[in-house]
């Protein structure tokens, strides 16, 4: 998947361009790196049980973009809380990878590299 690699990767090059704000200050984006978030523990448990054998590739991005963008106090909290909504919700409905998973991930993949790249467009320098 090196398109969702880069795309993260051009999230976390904004965010680290970010111009610096109040750490529990609301950002403009951060609905959009909450979702962003959900996306990431999806794709970490789907990923996984298609055997994508990228062991915590997707939890590795997730910490990623929480270092880049240093969140404290409760943005910090929203955003695990939405990794790890993704995560569960996804561990409820799939017990083995079938066709509709193999969608889902296809999809989160498109929706998380068109977050980022939208993220970039809008707040890159």
């Amino acid at each position: 998947m090196p398109k969702a690699i880069f795309a993260v990767l051009i999230l976390l090059s904004a965010c680290l361009s970010a111009p610096t704000r109040a750490q529990d200050a609301a950002a403009p984006f951060d609905g959009d790196l909450q979702r962003l978030a959900e996306i990431l523990g999806t794709l970490h448990y789907l990923r996984g049980i298609c055997g994508a054998n990228e062991g915590a590739k997707w939890r590795n991005e997730m910490q990623a973009l929480i270092d880049a963008e240093t969140p404290s106090g409760d943005r910090r909290a929203r955003m695990i809380a939405g990794f790890n909504r993704g995560y569960n919700g996804f561990q409820q409905t799939y017990r083995t990878c079938t066709p509709a998973a193999a969608v889902a991930i296809r999809r989160y993949i498109e929706e998380g590299s068109k977050i980022s790249r939208d993220l970039t467009a809008r707040y890159a320098n």
